[in-house]
């Protein structure tokens, strides 16, 4: 069952006439019959979208009704006049704007010159516009005039010329400003968007008017419309040309270069070899004409960027007729030519959005081969044959990019192989297809793959319809026992179900045709179905799970009938096999089968029980069954129907009660996630049932309906499910007692806030139940102690449901009580226990919604604003909020006053954190938009602000300390004392204090004198004897000063980083209009960067991130553009501290850079995803030279720092794809490392190594270290990272030299290790064909001398290197040479190690399948 949306209603903006308009209709408009002027003038007073639209029908047939001499009346101009002011005003996406075309469309012959007339001059007068930001509006006006809207098209006709010098001024102004507003992304953006459809327009006017310009175009060079097309054709060659505009731009002017050139250039035959010679660069000025040099010079005298000659492919495809051969032969050679370019760029280029494009355009060049083969000549048929080089180069393609980390990349590989094989299938058209060599041949490579390559699914399902299932099945009949072993893997599980439905839709329809009764359903049976329920029964927990989620409703569907064999096979031994802890069994495969029938409708429970499928007691066991998915199955099937307005029976909600007795307390969270689910759905059902069943009892005449369907009557169901929702309300409260465990308590509390959402009361709706009048006090109590929980989940579902039901949870509330609980607030804000600001926080958050809680708790702690008071216009949460918050803001002002005194007193019993957490909890509910005390909150957010700064003032010493945690004494041990200071000097750390210059040991007590705290430096295991308010002792340990710190610092950034959000997203001329003004903003983010630089505790500055993060997003967004030029300034400043190795610079060389990432993550992640990412290509340029080994750096500490953020940006999955270009630079940066002579320079590039291996090969699952999920083929490697094949050749050469040595057997280049590592990821693909650039054979001599190593895991991996480098069809002689290559008895020299290695090789290879295969 699907729980439905509402339907949104169509909301639908009016239009409006002025003064002058309504005067004019009402002059014409008649009062004792309905007349054209007056429908017009009652349209334009209704205030409704919707109604005018019904009134704007209604005017066709009162014009169709008027007489032949009508045309001349005043009126009806007037009316046109009105008509077409109105059309050109609405907005482009107005339903009113469509339906008025419509409606225009069947004006009478006779008014259609009076219209053309009107619509002319309204156009005439849109056209005169010059303000560059309403230009967008004249072109939605334009594009909607030439689509299906004849009076529109016949406007643009009659003012052809001057919409062509619109489009032209329209070019040339958008680049000028969008020049003008450089660095403003907001602004450049929607420029970007209205030169985008600047650009459609005038493609759209060319296609749609093309008669326009054939009359006067070819003639004379000098006329207007000439002149005009040729200035469009140099205006989107100049937009083609320009890599800062956006690539959607950039691709439509692709578009345009190719459809203006087709519509100028004569004679038409002669177009493909322009267009051929211009993608080659072999264009010959002499054979091109004139006006094409002067406006397209630039594509044909430089070298074109391979971006432009991408989108001139596409271009190409997409604008110019491959159907019915009417190129002829010019227009073939055009095809193969445009393959092969674009098979040239896909080496080229790498970059995310550019191999997105090339594969989409790859695609559409296969559907243009698909149209030109048809009638194409026979030379092309050859030329395309899937035993051709351009089709095998396409396959190599394929095979690179079927794993590619984009989706839509791989979406694209799978449209390009299925449409190669439609291309050869037609080339071989009248030969027997299922006996084709070359599908024999894809289908026995195919196979030969391991099951874990993803696009072997969808390659496998596309051959599945070209040659059958059973031509597939007689290679190898066990091929759907091998998917569904897959199917353990959930990543694999979504391809392996997908390639199954394929195959078995396409065997049953097989069996259909090829035998006329029904004797073919046990061999179906046997092969698809078998096999299945095996699994079901005795298969792990992941396999069954998957199945029943992808594999079980798709067999269903495509035969139900199978559902009877499977559930007599099931029950035979459903009593015998009940299943374990680790399998389900027969039972909970009975279970998995009853409930998928069910939810697809081909069952219902109630025709399951009466015909003796399944009986009360086996459904009991299941819901009680050990396994968990057993359980959820049972519930599953009791809860999921395929009606959602099916009725629950009271079988049904009895054993839903039984359920409850037994599962609350699930211990895995799946599982109770599963739960609240399930019973959602069926509060639902009880909810669309009971409207059904009202409606039933309103309406007696469809009784005998009902007495059939369900035989019992409506108030008695309906009083049934009332009395069932009460039960399992007392259940679900009885289970809150205190003290009751955290499963219990979470599902307890989502199933409570499914049942308030479910049964919310809209008005005049009768409702089945409501959870309000099962609310008493006690419950409203047991409700708020939930707040307690040291679980945050149970504190946001208690909060949730206590929101729900706040009326009444307040109205059961005394006075006293509510002072009680905000006492109880204030108290735990200030714990030093730090869950129970938490807590806290919940309590004021819910407090703040009572309307007396002024009167009871506030007035005796804060002087009343009477004022405040007075103004009945503010709401309860604002006028609440704004006083707890001052008197939090109060408190914490008076506890940092303490604090400055002695932070040890502070830390033990008054952490100011508290304070500060609830006050954001507080903020973060607040809806900012509409706060009435606009005064108010301005003055409350710079004090927030001002107590920051002070907060943070006080405990930034500790966190900044290079060693927050306390002080770690100095090893004793001389040798490693010594080896800790060679490795301090090497990093020469510029810090404030001491540590390393000399070790300390404090053992004396501390003194709490403030005087003696100047350093604050936190002390380990020193315990401090201390007065605490109480008078009571208290001992500090250095810890708890820290903790106190840290937490506070990070309280003060997420304060910060909401405050920010405040500035006004569009600043308007008024910067006042907020309640945080730019200036504030500017000092907070210095104050993020301040700390995020010099923090040294990672609980601070991860935590300063997170407000930072806040910060940077607004500011990409602001219109300010000081604050949004900020961010490419701190960077580059932070860029240059960095790379200049100041002495006197304070940021932390140790602990992986500390902050210095974090901050230029945030910096960078903040950048718009849709921009040219110009800061991450300057940042990773800037890092990369400088942790490259050619730097010449006097110092290593701009290397590790650029290291250690090169590692926290490849790890960040926000840049996503921008990132990937380059991995290839990082690789290297990385193994050249290893090589430094400095400690910290090796670990930091170890670090970095680690994050690129999981950002090439993906997160590591499983912890086989051989498993081949986490690798990828050797082609499709150097494919996508093609700089590293010499790299890495050079590398494996060098590290080769130092182990070929005889005078030093055991000096092992620090590399070697790494480029083993990376090659050993890599596997053999019985695909590697032979189009290629790249061949393997020059790795192999270099990875058999790594096998002579004399460490033994790296002879170990050389073996496993070896495999992928060799050809299938030369493992035979490679492993022939490598046992050649051993020594005999009598050699005067045996090394044990090499005669390992070699021996370790020759393995590897004769153990990989494939190659075997």
């Amino acid at each position: 069952m699907v729980l439905k949306k509402k339907k949104r209603e169509i909301q639908v903006d009016a239009f409006f006439l002025d003064q002058q308009q309504l005067e004019k209709l009402q002059r014409f408009s008649k009062a004792e019959e309905q007349n054209l002027a007056s429908l017009l003038l009652q349209c334009a007073q209704l205030n409704n979208g919707i109604q005018q639209i019904q009134c704007i029908k209604k005017i066709m047939p009162l014009v169709e009704k008027m007489g032949q001499n009508s045309a001349c009346d005043p009126m009806v101009k007037a009316c046109l006049d009105i008509l077409g002011e109105t059309y050109f005003s609405l907005g482009a996406k107005n339903p009113l704007k469509k339906v008025l075309a419509s409606s225009l469309n069947g004006l009478p012959e006779r008014f259609m010159m009076l219209a053309v007339q009107s619509f002319v001059c309204c156009l005439r007068e849109e056209l005169k516009t010059t303000d560059v930001y309403l230009y967008r509006k004249v072109l939605e006006n334009l594009a909607s005039c030439m689509e299906d809207f004849s009076l529109g098209r016949a406007s643009v006709k009659n003012l052809f010329e001057e919409v062509l010098q619109f489009l032209q001024k329209s070019f040339l102004d958008i680049q000028e400003e969008n020049r003008q507003n450089h660095g403003n992304h907001v602004v450049q953006t929607q420029l970007m968007h209205d030169l985008l459809i600047a650009i459609k327009v005038s493609m759209m006017l060319v296609q749609k008017l093309q008669e326009n310009i054939q009359g006067s175009l070819w003639k004379h060079h000098e006329s207007f419309v000439w002149q005009s097309m040729c200035s469009l054709l140099k205006s989107s060659t100049n937009f083609l040309m320009d890599a800062a505009l956006l690539q959607t731009v950039q691709t439509t002017s692709g578009l345009a270069v190719i459809l203006f050139t087709k519509t100028m250039y004569e004679p038409a035959e002669e177009l493909p070899s322009l267009v051929s010679d211009l993608l080659l660069g072999s264009i010959k000025h002499t054979d091109v004409p004139e006006w094409f040099l002067s406006n397209c010079g630039t594509l044909c005298t430089e070298e074109c960027p391979d971006s432009v000659l991408l989108f001139l492919c596409h271009g190409a495809l997409a604008m110019l007729e491959w159907k019915n051969g009417s190129m002829g032969e010019n227009g073939e050679k055009l095809l193969l030519d445009i393959a092969s370019v674009l098979l040239s760029l896909s080496s080229e280029l790498k970059e995310s959005s550019m191999a997105m494009s090339l594969s989409r355009i790859l695609a559409i060049w296969t559907n243009s081969a698909q149209a030109a083969i048809v009638s194409g000549s026979p030379n092309l048929k050859i030329k395309l044959n899937g035993n051709s080089d351009i089709i095998g180069k396409l396959l190599e393609y394929i095979y690179t990019h079927w794993e590619h980390p984009l989706d839509a990349v791989r979406h694209q590989t799978k449209l390009i192989f299925k449409n190669l094989l439609q291309i050869h299938r037609t080339t071989i058209t009248g030969s027997n297809e299922k006996s084709d060599p070359f599908f024999a041949r894809l289908i026995k490579h195919l196979l030969s793959l391991e099951w874990h390559v993803k696009g072997k699914y969808a390659s496998l399902g596309c051959l599945v319809e070209c040659v059958g299932t059973e031509n597939i099945l007689q290679l190898d009949r066990t091929i759907p026992v091998q998917i569904l072993d897959v199917m353990n893997d959930q990543s694999l599980a979504p391809y392996a179900s997908d390639l199954l439905e394929t195959m078995f839709t396409n065997h049953k329809a097989h069996f259909t045709l090829s035998f006329q009764e029904s004797t073919w359903i046990d061999q179906w049976h046997d092969i698809w179905v078998s096999p299945l329920l095996v699994i079901l029964c005795e298969g792990n927990h992941d396999q069954t799970t998957y199945i029943i989620d992808y594999y079980l409703p798709k067999l269903l569907k495509c035969s139900p009938d199978s559902l009877s064999y499977m559930i007599r096979i099931l029950q035979a031994s459903a009593d015998a096999n009940l299943g374990s802890r680790g399998t389900r069994g027969a039972l909970g495969a009975l279970m998995a089968c009853l409930r998928t029938a069910r939810a697809h409708g081909h069952l219902e429970l109630s025709t399951m029980m009466s015909n003796g499928l399944v009986s009360t007691e086996c459904i009991k066991q299941g819901l009680v069954h050990q396994h968990n998915q057993v359980c959820i199955d049972a519930l599953g099937l009791l809860c999921e129907t395929h009606r959602s307005t099916e009725i629950v029976s009271k079988e049904e909600m009895q054993l839903i009660q039984f359920f409850m007795m037994y599962n609350l307390n699930s211990q895995s969270p799946s599982v109770r996630q599963q739960i609240g689910s399930l019973l959602r759905k069926l509060f639902c059902r009880i909810q669309e049932s009971s409207q059904v069943l009202y409606k039933l009892e309103q309406n007696k005449t469809k009784q005998e309906l009902l007495e059939n369907s369900t035989k019992r009557h409506p108030l008695g169901i309906l009083q049934q499910y009332k009395d069932f929702m009460s039960s399992v309300c007392d259940r679900l409260f009885e289970v809150l007692f205190p003290g009751s465990s955290h499963p219990t308590r979470f599902s307890a509390l989502t199933i409570l806030g499914s049942i308030a959402e479910m049964f919310s009361v809209p008005k005049g709706q009768a409702q089945v139940f409501q959870l309000d009048q099962e609310i008493d006090s006690t419950r409203v109590r047991t409700l708020i102690q939930c707040f307690a929980s040291t679980f945050e989940e149970v504190k946001v579902l208690a909060f949730g449901l206590l929101m729900k039901l706040r009326d009444v949870a307040f109205n059961l509330q005394d006075s006293e009580n509510v002072d009680l609980l905000f006492q109880a607030a204030m108290d735990l804000s200030t714990s030093t226990k730090p869950y129970d600001c938490v807590t806290a926080s919940y309590l004021l958050n819910f407090l703040v919604h009572h309307k007396g809680l002024q009167h009871i708790c506030l007035g005796k702690w804060l002087e009343h604003n009477s004022q405040v008071d007075e103004n009945t216009s503010v709401s309860t949460v604002e006028k609440n909020t704004l006083a707890v918050i001052k008197l939090l803001l109060v408190n914490v002002e008076e506890e940092i006053f303490q604090a400055k005194k002695s932070l040890l007193q502070a830390a033990a019993s008054f952490p100011m954190y508290g304070r500060v957490h609830c006050i954001t909890g507080a903020l973060q509910q607040l809806p900012f938009n509409t706060l009435t005390l606009v005064a108010e909150w301005k003055e409350m957010v710079a004090r927030l602000i001002l107590m920051s700064y002070k907060l943070s003032a006080v405990v930034s010493p500790v966190v900044q300390s290079s060693s927050p945690e306390g002080l770690i004494p100095m090893d004793s041990d001389s040798e490693s004392a010594g080896r800790l200071q060679m490795i301090l000097h090497e990093i020469q750390p510029q810090d404030t204090n001491d540590y390393f210059i000399q070790a300390k040991i404090l053992k004396e007590h501390c003194k709490v004198e403030s005087e003696k705290l100047a350093d604050h430096r936190p002390m380990d295991n020193i315990c401090t004897e201390m007065r605490g308010k109480e008078r009571q002792t208290c001992d500090v340990t250095a810890q708890m000063v820290l903790v106190c710190c840290w937490r506070s610092m990070k309280e003060v950034s997420l304060l910060l980083g909401t405050l920010c959000k405040l500035l006004p997203s569009h600043a308007t001329s008024e910067p006042s209009d907020g309640l945080i003004t730019v200036e504030q903003v500017k000092n907070i983010g210095d104050y993020f960067k301040h700390h995020l630089l010099q923090s040294r505790h990672r609980g601070a500055f991860e935590l300063a991130y997170a407000g930072f993060v806040q910060l940077t997003e607004m500011l990409s967004r602001c219109n300010s553009e000081s604050l949004r030029k900020m961010p490419a300034q701190w960077l580059s400043g932070v860029l240059e501290e960095i790379k200049s190795c100041d002495p006197s610079s304070t940021l932390c060389a140790t602990r992986r850079s500390a902050g210095i990432p974090f901050y230029i993550q945030a910096l960078l992640a903040s950048e718009p995803k849709k921009s040219k990412t110009d800061l991450l290509k300057m940042t990773m340029k800037e890092l990369i030279s400088l942790a490259a080994p050619l730097n010449e750096s006097p110092s290593v500490i701009p290397k590790v720092h650029a290291l250690n953020i090169l590692r926290a940006l490849f790890r960040d999955t926000r840049l996503g794809e921008n990132i990937m270009p380059y991995v290839a630079d990082g690789i290297q940066v990385a193994i050249l490392g290893f090589t430094s002579p400095v400690w910290a320079v090796r670990n930091s590039s170890t670090l970095l190594f680690s994050a690129l291996i999981t950002r090439i090969f993906g997160v590591k699952r499983g912890k086989d270290e051989n498993s081949k999920k986490n690798r990828m083929t050797g082609r499709e490697f150097f494919s996508r990272f093609p700089s590293l094949y010499p790299f890495l050749l050079k590398q494996l050469e060098v590290v080769t030299n130092t182990l070929n040595s005889e005078a030093e057997e055991l000096k092992i280049h620090p590399s070697l290790f790494l480029l083993l590592l990376i090659l050993g990821r890599l596997y053999p693909s019985p695909m590697d064909g032979t189009y290629s650039a790249l061949s393997m054979a020059p790795f192999v001599p270099f990875i058999i001398r790594c096998g002579h190593s004399p460490v033994y895991r790296s002879r170990e991996m050389s073996g496993r290197a070896l495999v992928p480098f060799v050809m299938v069809n030369e493992v035979p002689h490679t492993v022939l040479s490598l046992l050649e290559g051993l020594p005999d008895s009598t050699s005067p020299c045996i090394r044990q190690n090499n005669i390992h290695g070699t021996l370790l090789q020759a393995k590897s290879l004769f153990g990989d399948q494939s190659c075997l295969s």
